[in-house]
């Protein structure tokens, strides 16, 4: 029919509210377009022939539709097609619906949920406004059928479905679930949530998992909803070995943070008749004014439980409450920390267990001098639980050492270009330390310290650019560095490990804390490379080396920096368009003998990802590293085809001639199925970890609220 017809029809539905008198009208603000329209009697419309139906945001396709008035009900003659603004799309053969298509039945129907679930089934009958959606003899299933084939990959079969439109909750009756036709599990009753919904109280997907400490076990959570910005998970844990594992994760959402909870107590064979477990809390709260309140703590029953677990490989907790500002000009920040050591040898008595810090900085431009300054008050304190004041451990450090610092710094800088090209700056640094030591046989009182450190430097850049877009650049780096000796009468605690990189070869002090300060006078030389092309190539260098005019032993062998010339630092970076990244430094003595160096490489393409690395540590008792470190590292994961994925992970130790860690895990995502299977091996390196090996099993179905994002789906063939 043309156009102008179906608009005079269009016209004639407006006007038929008229025809019966006031009270015979359509439902309000509905619209209805179709091909052919006849008044079967003064209270029964009949329209046919691509029949529309607009109507408080649903709409309605169908090939004929009949109107009673009187009843005011609508017959409906399929195919029909009935979609609202929630997402949900009904489809049907034959229907009997009240006016406002809420409630009626319908024969032959199926429904989609949000793309994403669909539930065939014999009849679907709507009641109470719509709310309530009751369905008979019913198929549901996310996986998508090609033409031809009748099975999904999974699918659940029920007597009677409801769907609880107001709650989101689909219940099921006397279901059963099937993989491949296959009959594999039967609920009398299973509700689960609409994929609208993202949060509701149930079971989410168990999780089956094998270690050669704890046996065969299935992890099984429950999700419960405690109000719209809080909740609980609670996740038993049983295995053969009889070990009984209770796991609680708390999440609350303020309106100036969020605070989570997680904790875990557990009953098992590793260590029977002592109750294990952790507990762990972190949180962040804008408290306003740019000021930011940060928890991050964590506590555990024994050394090794974190790692029987697979909760976390670390040998050492540390626990934060910190408050924290940061402005343009300014930077606030006070914390204080408590440590819990596991490593073996190792006791939480002797060690810093509790620590407190404050730090103030403000950058300022000095109108006289130029350039840019800053100011900086620290202040630092550590208590051991101990109360011995000599050194038992063979460390250095008396057991029971408590130390108080407080710093007052002031640094200035500033950049001249001369005509020739070379940038020339000036800086320099004024720091008073005042301490208070106690408990410490050697180093006990109130000693003090002044320092001034002054540095020149020179660049020179050479700049290239080419005719194919490509440019490069070669940059020579003089620095003269001034300080007095270092003061011996404090002792270094907070800066016993050093790095030498490309990051601070031209730096005032190398030292990352401030018990100990780089003196005497030196030369820092360094020459930067660096060439990038218009394809998206690029690759640099860096060489330097440090020039002592005095050596005063500040320094460990392994941090390449002692002596009077220290080693040569060199660095190299290469990145190219087709993603691949390679990254390299190094200190070697004269002679490029290797001392000190790591390589990294990284690929990243479409279908596959790999990391890998090596690196080499010489052994320092100073880095309380008695032997020396060669390990191999490897990441990496491989797209098998558009649903599976393999990934892999490997740390081997050359010197031990061992695997520290190794894992393989194989990936399955479609549309309607996720599946992980795991297998993972950690190798102990302290006598407090037992070597484990662990098996993962994981399988969820997608397409319900909660289930995670759905993979690529299944492509049909013609």
């Amino acid at each position: 029919m043309g156009k102008i017809s179906r608009c005079l029809i269009l016209c004639l539905l407006w006007l038929w509210p008229m025809v019966g008198g006031a009270q015979t009208t359509l439902p309000d603000a509905a619209t209805l377009v179709a091909d052919a329209v006849t008044l079967q009697s003064p209270t029964v419309l009949q329209a046919s022939g691509h029949v529309e139906v607009f109507f408080k945001g649903q709409h309605l396709t169908a090939s004929a539709i009949t109107y009673d008035k009187a009843a005011n009900r609508l017959q409906i003659t399929g195919p029909i097609r009935i979609e609202d603004t929630k997402g949900e799309v009904l489809l049907a053969d034959q229907a009997s619906l009240s006016a406002d298509l809420t409630e009626g039945l319908l024969t032959s129907a199926r429904i989609v949920m949000q793309q994403k679930l669909q539930l065939a089934a014999a009849e679907v009958l709507r009641s109470d406004g719509g709310r309530y959606t009751a369905m008979r003899q019913v198929v549901a299933s996310s996986c998508s059928i090609c033409k031809g084939s009748a099975t999904p990959l999974w699918e659940i079969r029920a007597r009677e479905v409801v769907h609880d439109a107001v709650t989101r909750q689909i219940w099921f009756s006397d279901a059963t679930l099937r993989f491949i036709g296959v009959p594999v599990l039967y609920l009398p009753i299973l509700r689960i949530p609409d994929p609208s919904l993202d949060r509701a109280t149930g079971f989410l997907t168990p999780k089956l998992r094998r270690t050669s400490t704890l046996g065969t076990g299935v992890l099984l959570p429950y999700f419960i909803v405690l109000g719209p910005s809080r909740d609980i998970l609670l996740t038993p844990y049983l295995t053969t070995s009889g070990n009984r594992t209770l796991n609680l994760r708390y999440r609350e959402a303020f309106a100036s943070g969020t605070l989570t909870v997680e904790g875990a107590a557990t009953r098992d064979s590793i260590k029977p008749g002592v109750l294990r477990g952790y507990l762990q809390a972190n949180g962040a709260f804008n408290l306003g004014r740019g000021f930011i309140l940060s928890i991050n703590g964590i506590t555990v029953s024994d050394p090794s439980y974190l790692s029987d677990y697979g909760i976390s490989s670390a040998d050492r907790l540390d626990s934060t409450v910190a408050l924290t500002r940061v402005q343009r000009n300014l930077y606030f920040s006070a914390q204080a920390t408590g440590f819990q050591t596991l490593r073996a040898g190792e006791q939480t008595a002797t060690q810093p267990a509790f620590l407190t810090d404050l730090e103030f900085h403000r950058r300022f431009l000095p109108a006289i001098l130029g350039g840019e300054g800053e100011f900086e008050l620290q202040t630092h304190s550590q208590y051991r639980p101990s109360t011995l004041a000599i050194d038992t451990n063979g460390d250095g450090i008396a057991d029971g050492r408590d130390l108080g610092r407080i710093t007052l710094k002031g640094d200035w800088r500033r950049n001249w270009t001369l005509p020739s090209g070379i940038e020339v700056s000036a800086e320099t640094n004024a720091e008073a330390d005042f301490y208070t030591i106690r408990q410490d046989v050697i180093y006990a009182g109130y000693p003090y310290r002044a320092t001034a450190t002054t540095a020149v430097e020179l660049r020179w850049p050479w700049v290239k650019p080419g005719k194919d877009g490509s440019s490069q650049m070669i940059e020579p780096v003089v620095q003269l560095v001034a300080a007095p000796a270092p003061d011996s009468a404090i002792p270094n605690e907070d800066s016993t490990l050093v790095e030498f990189d490309e990051s601070n070869l031209f730096a005032l002090d190398r030292f990352p804390g401030a018990d100990a300060f780089e003196g005497g006078a030196r030369l820092n030389v360094g020459l930067n490379y660096l060439r990038s092309s218009a394809t998206g190539w690029s690759y640099g260098a860096t060489a330097g080396r440090v020039l002592r005019f005095s050596d005063y032993g500040q320094f460990s062998a392994a941090s390449g920096l002692q002596g009077h010339s220290a080693d040569w630092l060199l660095a190299l970076q290469a990145s190219a368009p087709a993603g691949i990244a390679l990254t390299t430094r190094m200190l070697a003595k004269d002679g490029l003998v290797l001392r000190k160096g790591e390589v990294r490489l990284d690929v990243n393409r479409p279908n596959y990802t790999l990391s890998g690395g090596y690196e080499l540590l010489p052994a320092d008792l100073a880095e309380s590293r008695p032997v020396p470190v060669r390990e191999l590292v490897l990441d990496g994961s491989y797209n098998l085809t558009g649903n599976w994925t393999a990934r892999l992970n490997e740390r081997y130790d050359l010197v031990a001639k061992r695997h520290a860690q190794s894992g393989l895990s194989l990936s399955f995502k479609n549309e309607c199925l996720s599946a992980d299977l795991s297998i993972a091996r950690q190798y102990a390196a302290s006598t407090s970890v037992t070597p484990t090996t662990t098996f993962g099993l994981q399988v969820a179905l997608l397409g319900f609220g909660g289930s995670g994002s759905q993979g690529p789906a299944k492509v049909c063939r013609r």
